[in-house]
């Protein structure tokens, strides 16, 4: 499980020559990190001075965030064995007619499986960048860098996925599919480049000296 390692171990076999873990798993471990951040901005509020309004909210984001972090990272290996499991379809004999249809039909269905994953981890990342609004507007200043972190740690992992979407469909026939998760992908792209710029301008704003 790559999860398993450490921070050293995942990066080094990162760096390594084997195609896996490649983008998708580090567009999961962005929306981890992601998560992460904002759970911590708002334990960092919860129980302080002059946010007693807010208490509630920062439990609820806390609990929502952390919950996404752990979907996030089990996506960190979803990702690499959606990967292998196209790999192996590419193995399989093609010596018959039967043999290559059957071969091709599973190459498809993988693939397709492939596209799926990262979509749901760009979908889950957009979501999150609600939260992470929300926490960086109403949580501890002295912790509004860190919310901005996630928010672009965010971003970072709704378009890396994306990525990995559009690879994998490009070797599809199913037109149908794609078009739809096409459009599906350019919007959640606009959006989430929309909203990180919109939390960014506003906190570069503020900080200004």
């Amino acid at each position: 499980m790559l999860v398993d390692l450490t921070v050293k171990e995942f990066l080094n076999k990162v760096a390594g020559s084997d195609p896996v873990p490649g983008g998708g798993s580090i567009a999961a471990l962005n929306g981890a990190v992601a998560s992460a951040l904002a759970a911590m901005v708002a334990n960092l509020t919860i129980g302080k001075k002059g946010y007693e309004e807010h208490e509630e909210l920062m439990k609820h984001i806390s609990e929502v965030a952390l919950q996404v972090k752990d979907t996030f990272i089990g996506d960190i290996d979803r990702d690499s064995e959606a990967y292998d499991s196209v790999f192996a379809c590419f193995k399989m004999p093609k010596a018959t007619d039967e043999e290559k249809a059957a071969r091709s039909a599973a190459i498809q269905e993988a693939t397709k499986f492939a596209a799926l994953v990262p979509m749901q981890v760009a979908r889950n990342a957009f979501e999150l960048m609600t939260v992470i609004m929300d926490v960086a507007r109403l949580g501890n200043r002295n912790a509004v860098t860190d919310a901005c972190v996630a928010m672009m740690s965010a971003r970072s992992a709704v378009l890396g996925a994306l990525m990995n979407v559009r690879i994998n469909l490009g070797s599809l026939k199913d037109k149908e599919f794609v078009a739809k998760l096409q459009a599906e992908a350019d919007e959640l792209e606009r959006l989430a480049c929309a909203k990180e710029k919109e939390l960014l301008d506003e906190i570069n704003e503020e900080l200004k000296v």
